[in-house]
């Protein structure tokens, strides 16, 4: 089970951190996405962190996103900062099997979703 948390409205300029808590799984051996979709829009992968730490973000968020995950709390968070109107999204945090990281953009390769957190930034 994934749950996120950490949602709010800021001002564009401003930060926020999301968190994700797993259940039901050791979070070590699996690949942890963080997506986000607007209304209108497709899913699109944000960032992701596999077990041996190395991550991949989308252009639109480097250099402002960070993704990190803490296995004693089994938790995956996304820090956010400079965000901007277009970040205004419901963010959904996800967990895939295999660690390739060819694939951390597809969300028909995670296993498993949580039910989303929304930001907007206005």
């Amino acid at each position: 089970q994934l749950v996120e948390s950490g949602g709010n409205s800021v001002d564009a300029g401003g930060s926020l951190t999301l968190s994700c808590a797993a259940s039901g799984f050791a979070l070590n051996t699996w690949c942890m996405g963080w997506f986000r979709q607007a209304p209108g829009k497709v899913r699109e992968g944000v960032a992701a962190i596999r077990s041996d730490g190395s991550t991949n973000y989308a252009d639109s968020v480097k250099g402002r996103f960070t993704i990190s995950q803490d296995y004693a709390k089994s938790t995956v968070d996304l820090e956010m900062s400079n965000l901007k109107p277009e970040d205004t999204a419901m963010y959904f945090c996800a967990a895939k099997r295999t660690q390739s990281g060819s694939d951390w953009r597809d969300p028909d390769a995670y296993n498993h979703w949580g039910q989303g957190t929304q930001v907007t930034v206005s």
